[in-house]
């Protein structure tokens, strides 16, 4: 394949930058700037990514891991058309005119994320999941310096979500750094979790090329960006020596069936907890809209939340290689993100039309947008590492904004790197 460098390219490039440089900013020691961390953590996602998509061999993995994707939704939707017959899209009743109202979100994607929390507890259980798991907390240890405790940790948090992780790591919980916590915090807000994961592969699957490949590389660099953004605003002290860590953990099930039913009752609840959230922030939206609506009207159209947001976050959208006349749709979809939480930017960016955005455009934007960076997403942590380490709430209340910048700027950073490489990669 050629592999050219053009304009768009350049201007990643210079959104890596600024974006180092913004954090460096907030750094809490200007003096220690972590320079082998920037150049292994920029190395290792570029090395991800092209391990992904520019070997040969890599295509016949991310259409297993696709194939295997799809037949996780085809089963949920069986499971889901049981219990809810013709509204969980099984047989219909009458002749449907408007085939698109049959995608209810609260039908079609949570339940995906109840099926992928009982299938994590069992591949955790039977040890499937923690081999997962320990391969990558090795790799973090090795590459980018990351102590036993905070590999860990990180690793965790890739497959089975922010808080969930601390469960893993609880026996070091105490002997975590202010830097080392604060990169757990960061890396659960620039993450995913596994059960999410397929719900968005079944967002975006109409709309771009190869998204499984694409969520799951996202979920996987966005680790090395959201610990160097991390470590930069918040350095490790001198001297530190990090706890040399047992890979095994306290989280345990008494049998498979445990396992999938306490599974079951995990996946319930973050489904729960992310329509409620869904809801409430939609309706706080449509009221900050409704008292918007007595402004002068501005280019001939009402003042909204998403129409400032796009103006906002405009110039961070063109940083990541987005073209400027994208730039403020872009900006929108990372506002939207922020505010109403990744599951509705994912759902506003799915249904843009193929001509209302270029495809290279639309991949940096799914990189952008996989992580649990949002407003609500802080009550969510404060609450849960509040629960884990109520000794610490001060000093986590004290980071807990900065984390979420690091975090928002970390899956741009990934979006960034993205656009920094030839499009080719991509197939684009």
């Amino acid at each position: 394949m050629p592999f050219t460098y053009g304009p768009e390219n350049l201007q990643s490039l210079l959104g890596i930058v600024v974006m180092l440089a913004a954090c460096w900013l907030l750094s809490e020691n200007k003096k220690r700037f972590p320079v082998k961390l920037a150049v292994g953590a920029i190395l290792v996602q570029v090395a991800l990514i092209v391990l992904l998509f520019a070997l040969p061999q890599s295509h016949a993995v991310l259409d297993s891991v696709g194939a295997g994707m799809q037949a996780l939704s085809d089963a949920t939707m069986q499971g889901v058309q049981f219990v809810f017959g013709y509204m969980g899209g099984g047989d219909q009743p009458y002749a449907v005119v408007n085939q698109g109202a049959l995608f209810v979100f609260a039908l079609r994607v949570l339940p995906l994320i109840i099926v992928i929390g009982a299938l994590s507890a069992l591949l955790w259980h039977i040890g499937v999941l923690k081999a997962i798991i320990r391969f990558f907390g090795v790799i973090f240890e090795k590459t980018i310096g990351l102590g036993g405790a905070s590999a860990l940790g990180v690793a965790s948090g890739i497959f089975v979500g922010n808080v969930e992780s601390l469960i893993i790591i609880r026996a070091y919980l105490d002997k975590l750094t202010r830097s080392e916590l604060f990169i757990l915090v960061v890396v659960g807000m620039a993450n995913v979790s596994g059960s999410t994961m397929v719900a968005y592969v079944q967002i975006l699957s109409g709309v771009l090329p190869n998204a499984a490949g694409h969520i799951l590389a996202a979920s996987i660099v966005s680790a090395p960006a959201a610990v160097l953004l991390a470590r930069i605003i918040v350095p490790e002290r001198e001297g530190h020596e990090h706890e040399k860590v047992d890979y095994g953990s306290s989280l345990k099930y008494d049998s498979a069936i445990d396992a999938i039913s306490k599974g079951t009752a995990d996946g319930m609840t973050v489904a729960m907890s992310i329509a409620a959230i869904l809801i409430v922030m939609v309706a706080l939206v449509a009221l900050v809209n409704l008292m918007l609506a007595g402004l002068p009207l501005w280019d001939g159209q009402p003042v909204t939340v998403d129409r400032v947001l796009g103006v906002l976050f405009s110039p961070l959208a063109w940083l990541m290689g987005v073209p400027w006349k994208e730039a403020q749709t872009a900006g929108w979809i990372l506002g939207v993100k922020m505010v109403l939480t990744e599951f509705v930017a994912f759902l506003k960016l799915a249904a843009i039309p193929a001509d209302g955005m270029s495809e290279r455009t639309r991949i940096l934007m799914t990189y952008a947008v996989c992580g649990f960076a949002n407003i609500g997403s802080v009550g969510i942590t404060v609450a849960g590492y509040g629960a884990m380490m109520p000794d610490r709430r001060p000093e986590l209340l004290e980071l807990i904004w900065k984390a979420l910048v690091a975090g928002f700027l970390a899956t741009c950073l990934s979006a960034a790197i993205v656009g920094a490489l030839p499009n080719a990669i991509y197939g684009v």
